[in-house]
């Protein structure tokens, strides 16, 4: 007999009551998709690591928080854009205190631009279309509202930058087909 698989608001409300077996579930359905959105916005992987992990952290901690207003899912991408976000402010006030950017004497550089290109593997490069496709799986998968919702949008901006996104993207592609 199959039984149902529990709601993620279900679940979240169980993370509440301090249910581990419900956090565990919760991880497993989101840790890839959090991990590409992580990754889309920081450009890391060591970073896009840290920033999803910060959010199921968050999540565990603020799951009393969630009141159903908005898909659990919704809320909890919310959550991660903020990790990514305050991990960006913290990396840029580091930036500064180091005086690497902005402030630079004329002929310096930032240190960081001075190291040698990295390696390119070939294996990733293969790879790169089948990212990009990830890329845009995990995009489809929200609508046009979900993702307003995430990024306090409006629809129509939201609309307006995966036009510009696409049309990019398909020139891109274009040139090298």
């Amino acid at each position: 007999m199959e039984t149902l698989a529990p709601s993620d608001e279900a679940l979240c409300k169980r993370v509440a009551e301090r249910d581990g077996g419900a956090f565990d579930d919760l991880v497993e359905r989101y840790q890839e998709r959090a991990y590409r959105i992580a990754w889309s916005i920081v450009r890391d992987r060591e970073d896009a690591k840290d920033c999803s992990q910060e959010a199921f952290i968050r999540l565990h901690q603020s799951a009393g928080t969630f009141a159903g207003q908005a898909k659990f899912s919704t809320w909890f991408y919310r959550i991660l854009v903020n990790c990514c976000l305050d991990h960006q402010r913290r990396r840029r006030g580091w930036r500064r205190l180091l005086g690497w950017g902005g402030g630079a004497e004329e002929g310096e550089s930032d240190p960081i631009e001075r190291q040698p290109a990295p390696f390119v593997d070939p294996i990733e490069a293969v790879g790169a279309e089948r990212h990009m496709s990830q890329i845009w799986e995990a995009v489809e998968e929200l609508s046009t509202k979900e993702i307003a919702a995430v990024l306090h949008l409006s629809e129509a901006t939201v609309r307006v930058h995966l036009h510009r996104a696409y049309t990019t993207l398909k020139r891109r592609f274009g040139e090298q087909s």
